[in-house]
């Protein structure tokens, strides 16, 4: 699995909209400066979002966008999933875009890539956006505290 821009971003994305969840819909120009997103990139990455049924979006002066689920029920994988594809490092090991191999049967590497696809799958379909969010405000606390010494 190679994390692209586009994966990145809107992992930060849904990072933000989680940190403002039951606040209403965020302007997207809010989640661009929060998260250093350039805002052009971010539009379509929303859009995105939007179709695979993650986000919502309201028009108008106090617009924006929304999470479609609360933080605790959406997780990485899924936000990863649409916007990069398969967590499968190689094709031969995917569950959604298998392609044979004529070594497919023998081929010890192939099963050291399914170990591998197995464990990141396993970790961020068991986390959530409200796991990263609880994990970042624990190191802004952390570093919060840091500073008053």
């Amino acid at each position: 699995m190679k994390l692209s821009t586009k994966g990145e971003y809107a992992s930060r994305a849904m990072l933000e909209l989680s940190a403002r969840y039951g606040q209403g819909p965020v302007p997207i120009r809010v989640i661009s400066i929060a998260q250093a997103i350039p805002r052009q990139f971010l539009e379509q990455i929303l859009l995105s979002l939007r179709r695979a049924g993650q986000v919502k979006s309201k028009k108008g002066p106090n617009g924006g966008y929304y999470l479609s689920r609360a933080p605790e029920t959406i997780t990485v994988a899924e936000v990863i999933r649409v916007m990069d594809g398969p967590l499968a490092p190689i094709n031969c090991v995917s569950v959604l875009e298998h392609e044979t191999c004529p070594l497919e049967e023998t081929c010890g590497l192939r099963c050291l890539w399914k170990e591998v696809r197995d464990m990141v799958a396993k970790h961020l379909e068991q986390t959530t956006f409200a796991d990263v969010l609880a994990r970042q405000q624990a190191i802004n606390q952390k570093k919060m505290m840091e500073k008053k010494r």
